[in-house]
C-alpha cells in the first residue's frame, strides 16, 4: 500500500518533512512497543496468579464460566490492550518513509 503525504506549507525542504515523519513514526512505534509490553506483562501476572493461559482465561471469561470478580475484568481488559497495541506496533513498525 503506497501512501501520499500533504503539508499545507511549502517552506519547508522535502528532506526536513521527511525527518520529521520519520521521528515521528519511530515515537508512536516506540510507544506502541512499550504499551504493548505492559499490558502483557499484566495478563503474564494474571496467568501466573490463576494457573491459567490467557487463551484458556477468555474461553472461560466469554462463556460466563468464571464469575464477576473486578480482576477478570482488568484481566480481560490488559488482553484487548495487548491485541490492540499489538496491531499498531506491527502496522507502525512495517511503514518506511
Amino acid at each position: 500500500m503506497n501512501l501520499s503525504v500533504r503539508t499545507k506549507s511549502s517552506r519547508y525542504e522535502k528532506g526536513s518533512v521527511r525527518n520529521a515523519l520519520t521521528f515521528a513514526l519511530n515515537s508512536a512505534t516506540s510507544n506502541a512497543r512499550q504499551r504493548m509490553k505492559h499490558y502483557d506483562a499484566l495478563c503474564k501476572r494474571f496467568e501466573k496468579k490463576y494457573k491459567m493461559s490467557s487463551e484458556k482465561f477468555l474461553e472461560q471469561f466469554e462463556a460466563g464460566k468464571l464469575g464477576d470478580e473486578q480482576e477478570f475484568f482488568d484481566w480481560y481488559a490488559a488482553l484487548r490492550g495487548v491485541r490492540l497495541w499489538r496491531e499498531r506496533y506491527e502496522i507502525l513498525s512495517g511503514v518506511s518513509i
